[in-house]
């Protein structure tokens, strides 16, 4: 198989300037309303959800910083994939393998340390195994997402040592059904010529809900300033039906989806994924308020995942199977005075296989079983959280398979971790406007299969990988200060954070190189345990602005945010891979109070200069972004009109994050055009 030769790009310079006019708007006095949209678009005035991922006691204001995107927000920012609709957002960027594989990464961290959740339960699927391996999310399907930045593994392992991302949809109804409601979208148009399209329905009756969902999305190849992106169509689609039985104590449901994805890998000229995953899951709760457990949920879920990647020929040269299941319960017990807490308990299992001429690990079976509680004190203005988080957790190795033509993985190993996870979290309210957080967190990772038994070439990643069957667990020690303030029609958010990690496991080089049957020759990469650094600082800010006489009916809204991450390793003092430059977003929102909304946002991303000694800099750029939606009446149903213009300048631009094999190949999106129609009933 031939490795592709990088193109030389361009490299336009970022006025510095622009960058500082973005966080200098950061300074002023006053942002944006409480009911504000995350993507910067005015909102009207309605509760925002309370957040449910980390935060199992229903807390309306949560320590951890968090976001979340639900209605016309959602609708207005969603993406092809998942990376793509979280991408910009404070502390979020994406790994960008091209349009079709888009993985979140918060605060610098992605693959395994960044946990991916669907309805609060495990997503079994291979996207940390590798950056051209999609999460296997459509988001026309999701009806909210929310986002924990930070270390989340008390909850949620070691896994979530940078973060969370849950996706939520109504697959398993938890309350009664009124009549029959729903929504279809249709979507048209952008950088990849989309055709997307999606319906949803709930109904049933105060006692039985069910809910039923089908998509499909195809799209060309991405067209970009100078060209399109070489083998970048994809075509998708994917369904679901899901039913609970509600009691006044509570739901008990099941669902079952299945969700396919063909997609060009714009990394090869003819390679394709043929990716598909069904996924059975059920779901519950029980609440006695006057038992010593006031509420005890449930929910399991058992995956089979398979993608086969497709040569030019038609033969398959790699399959991958991931077949996984995961079991949750958690209990709130009694009140003990001030002091409210849960436990619970979690088991997962998977089994993995990779077989072909790429398959750069063995057939692997990892367990893991885990026991939590996390308690908290109120007391006025004071709130005080302590948890902790025991795993036992085992992956083995099948080793070299019977007869197989070259041995590379020797004789079938087994390693066995117990990490623990403890965190602390405090805040005070000052006022009624005004509040401070703190978190503390020390985490331990167990190192996973591929960290532990790759030895093979990794086409996404140019290189021949090596595990490291001897490595220890990851230790990561975090703090996060934030500040939170709310007067009004201003809001202001401003967290920052350090986390120290010893045994970070790094994919780096070795130094020695590889040459495969057609001669060529790569690089050695080994995964290694290495002391890591990593600070950061997450600003954004709205305000409301007064009404003039010449904006009528118009409520102008202006937002900014300003993101920066640093991460080095402390041994060399080398940068870390793949993180994002410091980024800034300006917006300016309008909307008559009813019908018409419009927002206006630039979005800046300075020069990336600190990169490994083998990667290269990254060109800062700045897109601009219009949005037009108006609320409508259809045939006696809601509807929604959008218009959706991207990248108006038509500006090349490069993803820091994306890997240094891919980055030339594929420029962000050129100037597009979506429009799109929601309808609900």
């Amino acid at each position: 198989m031939k490795f592709p030769v990088s193109p030389v790009r361009p490299r336009p310079a970022l006025a510095p300037h622009l960058l500082s006019l973005a966080i200098a708007a950061l300074a002023l006095p006053a942002v944006a309303q409480s009911t504000q949209n995350t993507d910067g678009s005015a909102a009207p005035e309605k509760l925002q959800p309370v957040l449910l991922t980390g935060n199992p006691l229903r807390e309306k204001e949560p320590v951890q910083p968090s976001l979340q995107l639900s209605g016309d927000a959602l609708t207005l920012r969603r993406g092809a994939t998942l990376g793509e609709s979280l991408d910009g957002l404070p502390g979020v960027a994406a790994t960008y393998f091209g349009p079709n594989a888009n993985r979140p990464v918060l605060r610098g961290l992605d693959g395994d340390r960044v946990r991916m959740l669907s309805n609060s339960g495990a997503s079994i699927d291979a996207s940390s195994l590798s950056y051209d391996h999609a999460v296997p999310v459509d988001p026309l399907v999701v009806d909210r997402i929310e986002v924990l930045r930070g270390a989340a593994s008390l909850l949620y392992g070691g896994n979530a040592i940078g973060g969370v991302v849950n996706t939520l949809d109504k697959r398993i109804p938890r309350e009664p059904a009124q009549g029959l409601s729903g929504a279809a979208e249709l979507r048209l148009g952008g950088a990849a010529a989309e055709r997307n399209g999606a319906v949803t329905l709930d109904g049933g009756s105060s006692s039985w809900a069910w809910h039923a969902d089908v998509s499909d999305r195809k799209a060309d190849d991405l067209r970009v300033p100078d060209g399109r992106v070489r083998n970048s169509a994809s075509d998708s689609h994917g369904g679901a039906l899901g039913s609970s039985l509600l009691f006044s104590q509570g739901f008990a449901g099941v669902s079952l989806e299945d969700y396919r994805n063909d997609y060009g890998v714009t990394v090869e000229p003819d390679v394709k994924i043929r990716m598909q995953r069904q996924r059975l899951a059920t779901a519950g709760e029980w609440r006695d308020a006057s038992g010593l457990f006031p509420r005890i949920e449930w929910q399991a879920s058992r995956s089979h995942y398979e993608h086969q990647e497709v040569e030019g020929t038609g033969e398959v040269g790699t399959r991958f199977k991931s077949r996984g299941s995961d079991l949750r319960l958690q209990a709130e017990h009694a009140a003990l005075g001030p002091v409210r807490g849960v436990v619970g308990l979690q088991w997962e299992r998977s089994d993995f296989s990779a077989l072909g001429e790429e398959a750069l690990v063995p057939g692997t079976r990892s367990r893991s079983a885990a026991l939590f509680v996390l308690e908290q004190y109120r007391s006025g203005p004071l709130s005080l959280a302590a948890g902790l988080r025991q795993e036992s957790l085992r992956v083995a190795s099948g080793g070299d398979a019977p007869g197989a033509e070259e041995a590379r993985f020797g004789e079938a190993a087994r390693r066995s971790f117990k990490p623990r996870s403890l965190s602390l979290s405090a805040g005070y309210a000052l006022s009624p406007s005004l509040s401070l957080q703190a978190n503390l967190s020390d985490t331990q990772r167990a190192p996973m299969f591929y960290e532990l038994y790759a030895n093979g070439v990794h086409v996404a990643t140019g290189a021949y990988e090596r595990g490291d069957a001897s490595l220890g667990l990851e230790r990561a020690r975090g703090l996060d200060l934030g500040l939170r303030w709310q007067e009004g029609g201003s809001l202001l958010r401003a967290n920052v954070y350090q986390t120290r990690f010893r045994n970070y496991i790094a994919l780096d080089a070795t130094g020695a190189s590889f040459s495969n049957e057609e001669g060529e020759t790569l690089p050695e990469y080994r995964y290694t345990g290495v002391a890591a650094r990593l600070n950061g600082l997450e600003l954004e800010a709205r305000q409301t602005l007064p009404r003039m006489a010449w904006s009528g009916a118009w409520r102008l809204t202006l937002g900014g945010s300003f993101d920066a991450v640093r991460g080095s390793n402390r041994a060399t003092g080398e940068p870390l891979p793949r993180l994002a430059p410091r980024r800034a977003t300006l917006s300016l929102a309008a909307d008559d109070g009813g019908l018409w909304s419009a927002s206006l946002e630039l979005r800046l991303a300075a020069r990336q200069n600190r990169v490994p000694t083998l990667d290269t800099p990254t060109a800062g750029y700045g897109l601009l972004r219009l949005n037009l939606a108006r609320q409508l009446r259809l045939g006696g149903y809601d509807a929604l009109w959008y218009l959706k213009l991207d990248n108006l300048g038509n500006k090349t631009a490069y993803s820091a994050t994306s890997m240094a094999t891919l980055r030339d190949l594929s420029p962000l999106a050129g100037r597009s055009a979506l429009m799109g129609l929601q309808v609900r009933f």
